[in-house]
């Protein structure tokens, strides 16, 4: 596979300018990118190419026709490619911004599904399979990070022409590879079947059947050799997920039986919404259903003092020890929280997720959301707020270390940006050995969410937690998120709401919109 290294400064085909890791897999690296000629923001795909093979040189053809064919038997479903790209030993794959997140860093921040929402994501998904399939396309590289959830529609599905670009049994994420894969023999539907099955099994069991041992020829083995393990939280999807993780593709369950069994537990689930209609495929029937996503907060007005006080209290990182007015049995102390999803190893020397500092968001009305500018703090960061938000409250450490509130009169969410240079090397240590005591020594009636997430965000390490706690006599609830600049430096994140108000998609705009727009100065 390639190993050149990758340069943030200089753009991809002198066009795409590389500005954060939005997520990675075996092999497969998904950049945030900004369009140079046109000024869009879009989202590239880096796969290592072996050298001088034919087919890494049909690759860059290879993506846009199959994703084509597929995109008019399945409108609506599929993330366009715009362009391809084989530069400096890498396939790149560009595709327009696509308004969701990948299905696995939903399921690091979230955890499992229930066996009703994992039903509704798998028939979205076999809703497309079913059409490609009836139009001879088979997409071979099926994962959840190819899977974009999306909250007001269904499932958008990429990756479609990569398999069979080059000789290698599975190009990414091979615990996903069917075991017909895993010897490098002919596929077809069945293994999209498989890949199906796998991925349900990791919505309902938060892993997949087969865990990536490292190294990718390791992997398939296991893949071929060993039995999957069985599922334990599946529940009425049990007999699902072994039929469609059959080692004979001639014994797995066919689309229609899956269909059946799949929409049997939706509707047998007295508490389940009901299904609403997405774009029905060429070649297949409906089925979908909207995806009920991360819901990160709802607007209520009732709390906005209270709140904006408390989150003064609690925002701050424990690693920010230093901050004034932070004693040491407030919940202000509390250290640094992350990002996303669990990163595998860097693939070899100049792996391009090495930190590298990522550019200021623009103020292009390509780059953020209606209602939405660019804010350049003069501490040495940047975020994009939304319009008629202000600075709350600024406190600054001896340490040089600092934390910003901001919000607006009348809203009572609050975002707090904490930095200091007393964290240490290990995200997921800060919040539990220094922030969460705090938090519970607090008399804040403060209770986690979850577990402590180990993640990335922006090539770094980072850890996530989620907390309830009382403000003002009300139940608040924080996303923090946190991730380490090396050098003992760390940012911090926190976003808080009415506990009550968590669902309102505006709040849960505003939380990605945080996430994706933060930036760091320059080291």
């Amino acid at each position: 596979m390639g190993r050149a290294h990758v340069s943030t400064e200089r753009p991809v085909a002198g066009r795409y300018r590389l500005v954060e890791i939005t997520h990675r897999e075996t092999n497969r690296v998904r950049w945030y990118a900004d369009d140079l000629r046109t000024g869009r923001p879009c989202l590239v795909t880096q796969v290592g190419l072996p050298q001088d093979t034919a087919g890494a040189r049909r690759a860059p053809s290879r993506a846009p026709r199959a994703t084509e064919s597929v995109a008019r038997l399945c409108p609506g479903r599929i993330a366009g490619v715009v362009d391809t790209v084989e530069e400096a030993g890498f396939l790149w794959t560009v595709t327009a911004w696509i308004d969701g997140t990948p299905l696995d860093d939903v399921l690091a921040e979230e955890g499992t599904f229930t066996p009703v929402r994992a039903a509704r994501v798998a028939l979205e998904l076999l809703d497309v399979l079913e059409a490609a399939h009836a139009g001879g396309v088979t997409h071979g590289e099926l994962s959840p990070g190819q899977v974009f959830l999306r909250e007001g529609g269904p499932a958008v599905v990429t990756g479609y022409g990569l398999a069979g670009t080059v000789p290698a049994p599975r190009l990414t994420a091979p615990s996903y590879a069917s075991p017909e894969q895993a010897r490098d023999e002919r596929i077809g539907p069945a293994a999209d079947l498989w890949a199906l099955g796998a991925i349900l099994y990791t919505m309902l069991e938060g892993r997949p059947p087969f865990r990536d041992r490292g190294r990718p020829e390791a992997t398939l083995k296991g893949v071929d050799r060993l039995p999957p393990r069985a599922p334990v939280r599946a529940g009425p999807l049990t007999q699902v997920v072994q039929g469609l993780l059959r080692k004979d593709p001639r014994e797995r369950l066919t689309r229609q039986v899956v269909r059946g069994a799949l929409t049997r537990v939706l509707r047998e689930d007295p508490g389940a919404a009901p299904a609403a209609p997405g774009p029905r495929p060429h070649g297949g029937r409906t089925g979908t259903v909207r995806y009920a996503g991360r819901e990160w907060g709802r607007r209520t007005t009732l709390l906005g003092t209270a709140l904006a006080v408390v989150t003064v209290a609690v925002a701050v990182l424990a690693a920010a020890r230093g901050l004034p007015g932070a004693g040491a049995g407030s919940a202000a102390d509390a250290p640094p929280p992350s990002a996303s999803a669990p990163a595998g190893p860097p693939d070899g020397p100049g792996d391009p997720s090495a930190p590298t500092p990522s550019p200021s968001p623009s103020d292009g009305a390509g780059g953020l959301p209606p209602g939405y500018r660019a804010y350049h703090a003069p501490e040495g960061f940047s975020v994009a707020l939304p319009e008629g938000w202000e600075r709350l409250d600024t406190s600054r450490g001896s340490d040089r270390g600092y934390r910003v509130t901001f919000g607006a009169d009348g809203d009572p969410r609050t975002l707090a940006v904490t930095y200091s240079e007393r964290v240490g090397s290990d995200a997921v240590a800060v919040w539990r050995d220094d922030v969460e005591p705090r938090l519970e020594r607090s008399g804040d009636d403060y209770k986690r969410i979850g577990g402590i997430r180990a993640t990335t965000y922006q090539g770094r390490e980072a850890a996530d937690l989620e907390w309830y706690a009382e403000a003002g006599g009300a139940r608040v609830r924080t996303f923090g998120r946190g991730f380490l600049l090396g050098g003992g430096r760390g940012f911090s994140l926190r976003w808080t709401t009415p506990a009550a108000g968590w669902e309102e998609p505006a709040s849960r705009e505003a939380l990605r919109t945080f996430l994706r727009t933060f930036r760091p100065a320059a080291d």
